[in-house]
């Protein structure tokens, strides 16, 4: 015989895949879906706990639990930004700049980005979005020599077209990807729990000719986006 939690979750789960409640719909609280499939809270928890971790449902932190939208997905098929994944999908890109500042290289940098010791970056913070849900956090390091005349808001909006439109070409790039848990920083930002499953992605992308021009440190929300490879 089935667990409680077991069935409330093929249940709930029929009626999302039947459209009864919608991407982006609201569900119940967690004392009125108990109260509606007469369980403890505890065990209604159980069921929406595990929805949530195979992405069927997700929790926005002072807000509720809702139907999750399909994973925005990245094909790892090469240098490709962030609003370009995006739109592909048929979904809309935005972005909250936390700081954008000038600052010395540090060792790291340096090191991936080629440069000099006397060399500055553009170090920028920011949260990425797909139609207003949040999905990454980033802090993207720019060597200045490549922006030095280039609008703040060319930069941060659309930045590989500024390259392009700047007769710059763009080649490949390096990623390591890695499992790690949210922060209570990083969570706030993405409206998860603290300790919530993170994909953590670091990426250096390069210019035809071989120079690093973007050194790029990403958190993204487990649940709500995926990489895949796929080999011809």
């Amino acid at each position: 015989m089935l667990p409680a939690y077991i069935k409330i979750h093929d249940t709930l789960k029929k009626d999302i895949d039947k459209g009864i409640w919608p991407i982006g719909h609201r569900l119940p609280s967690e004392r009125d879906l108990a109260d509606t499939f007469q369980v403890s809270r505890m065990t209604l928890r159980q069921a929406i706990t595990l929805l949530v971790e195979e992405g069927i449902l997700e929790r926005r932190i002072g807000s509720g639990t809702y139907v999750a939208s399909h994973r925005v997905r990245d094909k790892m098929r090469g240098t490709t930004s962030f609003t370009e994944i995006v739109n592909s999908q048929g979904k809309t890109p935005s972005s909250k700049l936390l700081s954008f500042q000038r600052q010395r290289a540090s060792e790291t940098e340096l090191k991936e980005l080629q440069l000099t010791t006397d060399e500055y970056v553009i170090r920028m913070e920011r949260i990425r979005y797909a139609d207003s849900i949040p999905l990454v956090y980033e802090v993207a390091s720019i060597p200045e020599k490549y922006i030095k005349n280039v609008k703040r808001q060319d930069i941060t909006e659309h930045f590989f077209k500024t390259l392009t439109a700047n007769g710059y070409e763009i080649g490949k790039s390096k990623q390591t990807i890695y499992a790690k848990i949210a922060s209570e920083r990083v969570a706030s930002y993405l409206e998860v729990s603290k300790g919530h499953a993170i994909l953590a992605l670091t990426q250096i992308s390069y210019f035809t000719n071989g120079s690093a021009f973007e050194y790029v440190r990403s958190q993204y929300v487990g649940d709500r986006f995926e990489f895949y490879l796929e080999n011809n």
